[in-house]
């Protein structure tokens, strides 16, 4: 998917440019200079420059090479796409501390009782100068601060998602979308002492009851009413032998909710997934992982203020609150 100039105005179009600073963290450009992404001032003058010159990489998917190009062009800095490579794995901390702002001081309730909460996903990306796909990045992140603890880099076809790829530790909680519901997955969490949460896909995570009867989800879902949360006893067979107990819990949406849910989930998952791996070191895949969390984040802060725009512009006080010991 090539980035169109229309994509782009929002970060090198400095009145657009005005708007998104709003939504930034309170001390986020001193925070550059903390975290060891503004070192030296070659190339580019400041931390604002920098973070506009990575936000055309990240948010638009642009390659370093053109990401360089534009930057000349918007006026933002001299900089070649070997030296940009560099500014991106230097920014690594600095990134994902501005995802964890953005995010705000909101905590899951679980990680109080001392367990991890991890998201586990895949996404395909391209190397520069490719037109299709050529590598799925799968990665663990931890929801309590938005680190990545875990990722892999496999050619397409080498493998698909599945919880075996990730390193589980006792007590650990693992998320996952309908891909990761197969039985081998599941019990790779559960003998490492974690537990999943993961969407029902009924033809690879058959779910029986506690006579070994296959259940009939569909019947069960049927009599569900709005609003109202279900739960049912379950078990999954274990791919080696035994039985793995669980629960199936179901609420039925309206279906303008149903709706809203769908297209975040598909936003997320299109910001996550555009644009080009800059190389396939373990340095600048973080970074570019924790860049994409941050754009995601704070795409979906700015459609939240949209839904109250008035008149008069973007409201002043939608700024995350400080995350503290951050």
């Amino acid at each position: 998917m090539k980035p169109s100039h229309k994509e782009l105005s929002a970060v090198e179009a400095k009145e657009d440019w005005g708007v998104i600073r709003h939504f930034l963290p309170k001390d986020w450009e001193e925070q550059a200079r903390l975290l060891g992404a503004l070192t030296r001032a070659r190339g580019v003058v400041g931390a604002e420059e920098l973070l506009r010159i990575l936000l055309i990489h990240l948010a638009s998917g642009c390659s370093l090479a053109e990401t360089a190009v534009r930057a000349k062009r918007a006026g933002l800095g001299e900089i070649s796409a070997v030296a940009l490579f560099k500014r991106l794995k230097s920014a690594e901390s600095w990134l994902r501390w501005l995802a964890e702002q953005t995010r705000g001081i909101s905590r899951v309730p679980v990680l109080a009782h001392g367990r991890r909460l991890r998201v586990v996903d895949a996404t395909s990306v391209s190397e520069p100068g490719s037109t299709g796909t050529d590598w799925k990045l799968h990665y663990a992140v931890n929801l309590g601060d938005l680190q990545c603890d875990f990722f892999e880099l496999t050619a397409v076809g080498n493998g698909g998602e599945t919880f075996r790829r990730v390193p589980v530790r006792a007590k650990d909680i693992m998320l996952g979308d309908r891909i990761y519901a197969t039985p081998p997955g599941v019990a790779h969490v559960v003998d490492s002492g974690g537990d999943v949460l993961v969407r029902l896909n009924r033809q690879t995570l058959p779910l029986f009851d506690s006579k070994r009867e296959r259940m009939d989800v569909l019947r069960l879902l049927r009599g569900i009413k709005r609003g109202r949360p279900y739960q049912w006893k379950v078990r999954v067979q274990h791919p080696k032998s035994g039985w793995m107990n669980g629960r199936l819990i179901a609420i039925k949406l309206s279906a303008e909710a149903a709706r809203l849910a769908r297209r975040r989930l598909k936003r997320m998952k299109s910001i996550m997934g555009l644009g080009h791996l800059p190389k396939t070191d373990p340095n600048s895949s973080r970074a570019w992982l924790h860049g994409k969390l941050f754009v995601a984040l704070l795409v979906e802060r700015m459609i939240e203020a949209a839904k109250s725009f008035s008149p008069w512009g973007y409201p002043l006080d939608v700024s995350p609150q400080p995350v503290e010991g951050s």
